[in-house]
């Protein structure tokens, strides 16, 4: 309901939605509950306000609830639930400033020199500083549905590379196929648009941390980036991917290569990151060699010259954005393409870290997605379509090259230039840095990382709370991965009752965080650190009991040594009598 005043103009709070057109099943006001919770995929209600005859009923599948200046982001909060923190666009066309001598006509008029531009306009995008390769996929849209029939015919079918089941003319492959099941042969061409036309770190504070690994250890690694996708007003109709966290999964790291893990927390990291206003957007890892430690440069290994992404990360990336896919209206799937990112941190032309950007196009999404793609083995930069076997019949697949005499010729893809498969975004940082999450010159650990010897415990939290004495409560536990160990450590998980500590973190509300720090959970949280040996300086301001700093300090504490519980008082441990620590 807030966000149906806010897009409408609506002032009061006067009017109600309901699910059916009867004005059944009315639709309470909840900031936590989305379209796509609600299994609602447009406003096909009526709207009734004090003083108003109620507006024409409206055909099915129809949007009642429109106007005439409805902006784009009203048209894509229909078509995709989870863009509902995206702010009004101004507009869905390009303006031109008014230029003097061509135009004859008053300040009101416009004609062909200054009427705005469609947002898929080719040389209005070339023309842009930089210029515009692909355009951003809501311009895309947009120009299929801009005729005059309005997109009434559009359909953006998914490639499918499997046989269609259920054609009995003839026995199941491979004894038999027919034209009417048979897939059809895929031709690659470079993707004209792009579903993220920007990829921006909130601080430069994200990625140092996550680089630290590399620095400490020499191995690769990897992480999920959570955020939130916002609009890019350099591109028209653009959407930029801000990452507010790196989350980092278990896996084995080597200086060359990099295996993922199964993770039991996938599940529980999702949710929290959701309950913070956050989502997966995309993933991160690294590719760098040390040149000079004393200069502290890195290679420059990825160019024209070598490859931008092997054909092993391709479809590794085409995996992740399967498993992410991109709601659509137009698609008879309900879903077309992928907004999830890949970010790669490597060496740049000054030798410098860099994060370069990337998706994979639709085809090689198709093709990861039926296994009709390998890796080569001895050419990274090259991929190869398998061939049809009696367990599985692959289409052929091509691509278009240019011969040594300059013609255009179509070359199987065995094998494969993975370029044709990749869309480069452009990755960014902030002039003015964002902090979703507060920053701290103690941080807390990061988790998995325990080959660094960085392990979260109440150790750890005891550490961290006794390095950061913060007045505000809201700025110490502020911390994306504090969080998570508060929910996943296995001697207290807070999963059941961490949810109005969320909520604070989110809408960054200090009353709230006071709230739940005077819970009982937290309380034990404070005891279970009070046991480990460490001084919290702070913990009688921060006790959610109210207690004293010598009741706190008179609590039980553990040996260093042996890990054994001892009493209050005693200066020894009475399992191996050595010396507290």
């Amino acid at each position: 309901l807030f966000q149906v005043a806010k897009e409408f103009g609506f002032r009061n709070n006067g009017f109600s939605v309901y699910t059916n057109r009867n004005r059944t099943g009315e639709i309470t006001a909840s900031q936590n509950k989305s379209l796509n919770l609600l299994k609602i995929k447009g406003f096909a209600s009526s709207v009734s306000l004090p003083g108003r005859c109620p507006p024409k009923r409206a055909a099915a599948g129809s949007v009642a609830l429109r106007s005439a200046e409805l902006s784009a982001v009203a048209r894509q909060l229909l078509e995709e639930p989870n863009l509902m923190e995206v702010p009004k666009w101004e507009g869905s066309k390009c303006r031109r400033a008014r230029p003097w001598r061509p135009c004859r006509h008053g300040p009101l008029g416009k004609c062909v020199h200054c009427v705005p531009l469609e947002p898929f306009d080719e040389d209005y995008l070339n023309h842009l500083e930089p210029p515009v390769k692909h355009m951003s996929f809501h311009a895309y849209i947009r120009k299929l549905t801009g005729g005059a029939d309005k997109g009434k015919f559009v359909a953006l079918e998914n490639i499918s590379c499997k046989i269609k089941s259920g054609c009995e003319g003839h026995p199941p492959w491979p004894e038999g196929i027919c034209t009417k099941c048979q897939p059809s042969a895929i031709t690659l061409n470079r993707q004209k648009y792009r579903h993220v036309d920007n990829i921006m770190f909130e601080n430069h504070t994200i990625a140092d941390r996550f680089l630290d690994f590399w620095r400490k250890t020499g191995n690769q690694h990897l992480g999920y980036l959570y955020g939130r996708y916002t609009e890019h007003k350099d591109i028209p109709l653009g959407i930029r991917a801000e990452v507010a966290a790196i989350y980092e999964p278990p896996q084995i790291g080597t200086q060359n290569s990099l295996e993922i893990l199964e993770d039991p927390k996938a599940e529980v990291v999702d949710e929290i990151a959701a309950k913070l206003g956050l989502r997966k957007v995309g993933w991160i890892f690294t590719d760098l060699v040390s040149e000079d430690t004393r200069k502290g440069t890195v290679r420059y290994s990825r160019n024209k010259d070598t490859y931008y992404l092997s054909a092993e990360e391709c479809i590794t990336a085409g995996n992740f954005q399967n498993q992410q896919p991109n709601i659509c209206r137009l698609s008879p799937d309900g879903h077309f393409g992928s907004k999830f990112v890949t970010v790669v941190a490597t060496g740049g032309p000054d030798n410098q870290v860099h994060f370069e950007g990337y998706q994979v196009s639709n085809q090689c999404m198709a093709l990861v997605r039926d296994e009709c793609l390998l890796p080569c083995r001895d050419a990274p930069e090259l991929g190869y379509a398998k061939e049809s076997s009696s367990e599985q019949y692959v289409p052929d697949v091509f691509y278009k090259d240019i011969d040594k005499f300059g013609n255009e010729i179509t070359q199987l893809a065995r094998p494969l230039p993975v370029e044709y498969l990749i869309i480069d975004i452009t990755t960014t940082f902030p002039k003015d840095p964002v902090y979703t999450f507060s920053i701290s010159q103690n941080p807390f650990p990061i988790e998995n990382r325990d080959v660094l010897g960085e392990t979260q415990d109440f150790h750890s939290l005891a550490t961290y709370l006794s390095q950061n004495t913060s007045s505000v409560f809201l700025d110490i536990i502020s911390d994306f991965h504090l969080l998570l160990f508060l929910v996943t450590n296995e001697v207290m998980p807070l999963r059941d009752s961490i949810s109005l500590l969320l909520e604070a973190v989110r809408t960054k509300n200090e009353e709230l965080a006071q709230t739940w720090k005077k819970s009982e959970q937290w309380a034990t949280i404070e005891q279970l650190c009070s046991t480990v040996g460490v001084q919290i300086s702070g913990l009688q301001e921060y006790g959610a009991m109210g207690g004293s700093t010598h009741a706190v300090s008179a609590a039980m504490w553990g040996c260093q040594h042996c890990t054994f519980m001892n009493q209050p008082g005693t200066d020894h441990c009475e399992m191996c009598s050595l010396p507290r620590t």
